[in-house]
């Protein structure tokens, strides 16, 4: 399986490289075995992947099959995945125009790059509560997976989660983040994510293949920051795209260290269908 890096930013410029990177992590395989479904608690510990995709990358769609099983199955004792399928744009120009995708996301991805001291950005690639490469076999991952469940975490509760009714809506909520006896200055998140996407692709890598998505990032917004001294608690508002259905929306926010750094925390808000 190959994994194509295909574009650097450098001092804010966007440079196109012709390189391909190549990486031997497995998701050769569209529909991935389910493990048994481990059931959740509120006890569980939030986990945040972040898989960077495009639909114009033909190594991308076993990935997005992964993340979804990962979702649905939820196979890590004690955990909680919360999944975020970030489509970046630089498989834009290659023959098939991703109308998932963003520069914004681009962005994100390549700050990973440099923070985390990797060569180039590529795609599909699934970064662990901002620090690790969920790379290796089936077994490795879980076992990744697995080990993260012990890391402290800071709690967040997501509150008042609602949408205006104007044309595009807005989506408002508020954020609350308890005291915690790990002590960390920190940004505070929010995503708004379609909770399934699909499209129909008629060219590019992806030709002719009808492709399907969970959890696809609208925006990250940073929205404050923790004081490690201070109780947070704080208001946001995002707007969502033109047409989007308020059913079909989740809603993610997450404390990380600056760099990106390592994610302290993160909670999901689902709409009660």
């Amino acid at each position: 399986m190959l994994h194509r890096a295909l574009t650097n930013r450098l001092q804010g410029k966007r440079i196109a490289i012709p390189s391909i990177a190549v990486a031997l992590v497995v998701f050769a395989l569209a529909v991935v075995p389910q493990p048994k479904a481990v059931a959740q608690t509120n006890s569980a510990t939030p986990i945040l992947l972040e898989l960077f995709t495009s639909e114009g990358c033909s190594s991308c769609p076993p990935a997005d099959a992964f993340v979804q099983q990962l979702d649905k199955s939820q196979p890590i004792s004690g955990a909680q995945l919360i999944v975020l399928s970030e489509h970046i744009d630089y498989w834009n120009h290659d023959g098939w125009k991703d109308p998932y995708s963003s520069s914004s996301i681009t962005d994100r991805q390549i700050d990973y790059v440099r923070a985390m001291k990797l060569k180039e950005p590529y795609t599909p690639q699934i970064i662990v509560d901002g620090t690790t490469e969920l790379r290796g076999d089936q077994q490795q991952m879980f076992q990744a997976l697995q080990k993260d469940v012990s890391a402290p975490r800071i709690s967040l509760r997501l509150d008042s989660v609602s949408e205006d009714g104007k044309a595009p809506p807005d989506l408002k909520g508020h954020i609350d983040i308890e005291p915690s006896a790990e002590k960390h200055n920190a940004d505070v998140y929010v995503a708004v994510a379609l909770a399934h996407a699909e499209s129909q692709v008629s060219s590019g890598e992806n030709s002719g293949k009808h492709l399907t998505h969970i959890d696809v990032v609208q925006e990250i917004k940073k929205v404050g920051k923790l004081d490690k001294n201070n109780h947070f608690s704080q208001d946001f508002q995002l707007k969502l795209q033109p047409g989007t259905d308020p059913n079909n929306i989740r809603v993610v926010a997450f404390v990380q260290e600056p760099g990106p750094g390592r994610v302290l925390g993160a909670v999901l808000w689902k709409p009660a269908n």
